[in-house]
């Protein structure tokens, strides 16, 4: 059984169940491919898988890889280079992250509009690899046309959607009652340990990332909460019917985003191919 997926999705924490809907799959553990890196976190099973989602072509990574388990940002990104040589041309990323804006709950569901790069090793740092330009443009990293497809769905289903800004860190302590108000205070709107590496490599490629972010704890206001990484899972688990039903209708959806972005990029540019810019 072959495929060609175009679409690829990123499962994080407590929300890989996703994957049980995707039908005529085969996958592949992360140890028998040559060069992958093997997750080490609870709740990320490790797992490659290629079927249909929706009756769409899909390619899932069933657990990531973070920063904090040791691996270079080159091993973080390198499932995103893989895509990338696959033909993928639209990527999903979801994680679980602590919430610093007031307007936040437990268990809300954000479109993530932008993010805050604090790791500190840039997955773009050394030789420049010829998808992308040595110095990419980031004013759009989150695709526009998808984030709309989101609020689209998200208003029919009756689901209520935040928006905000990724904070990236490396962790894996989770942040200080301080560190949760210097990055509200910056700007952000939600932090975790993930995302960000992927995001950017995947910008790099040309591919089309859409992000979401469950909000499975609360800081930086006055009374410090503690968080366990059991209590992340369980809230992420949790919201994650309503994540389930954005995310399977966004990639139902996802081929006629993706044609909507060629025919408004070879409108713009009547004279250059879509599939050169990819």
């Amino acid at each position: 059984m072959t495929t060609s997926p175009k679409t690829a999705i990123v499962l994080g924490t407590g929300l890989g169940q996703l994957a049980s809907e995707i039908t005529d799959r085969y996958e592949f553990p992360y140890q028998e491919i040559p060069n992958f890196p093997v997750s080490t976190v609870e709740g990320h099973s490790g797992k490659l898988i290629f079927g249909k989602l929706g009756g769409v072509d899909i390619m899932a990574m069933q657990g990531r890889f973070h920063f904090y388990e040791g691996y270079s940002m080159k091993d973080v990104t390198f499932p995103v280079r893989v895509m990338y040589e696959l033909g993928i041309e639209t990527l999903f990323v979801s994680n679980a992250a602590g919430g610093m804006n007031p307007d936040f709950k437990i268990g809300d569901l954000m479109i993530i509009t932008d993010h805050i790069n604090f790791f500190p090793e840039h997955p773009l740092r050394g030789k420049n690899f010829p998808t992308g330009p040595r110095f990419p443009d980031m004013h759009e990293t989150y695709d526009h046309n998808l984030i709309a497809e989101a609020e689209e769905i998200a208003k029919e289903k009756g689901i209520k959607l935040q928006h905000g800004v990724y904070v990236g860190v490396q962790g894996p302590t989770f942040e200080t009652p301080a560190e949760y108000k210097m990055y509200r205070i910056l700007g952000g709107d939600a932090v975790g340990m993930s995302t960000v590496p992927e995001v950017i490599v995947a910008h790099h490629c040309g591919i089309k990332t859409f992000g979401i972010s469950v909000i499975t704890d609360l800081g930086g206001f006055d009374v410090p909460v503690e968080v366990s990484h059991e209590e992340v899972q369980e809230a992420a688990n949790m919201a994650q019917p309503l994540m389930t039903a954005i995310m399977r209708e966004m990639i139902a959806r996802a081929e006629s985003i993706e044609a909507h972005n060629k025919e408004q990029f070879n409108t713009a540019h009547p004279t250059e191919e879509w599939k050169s810019q990819k």
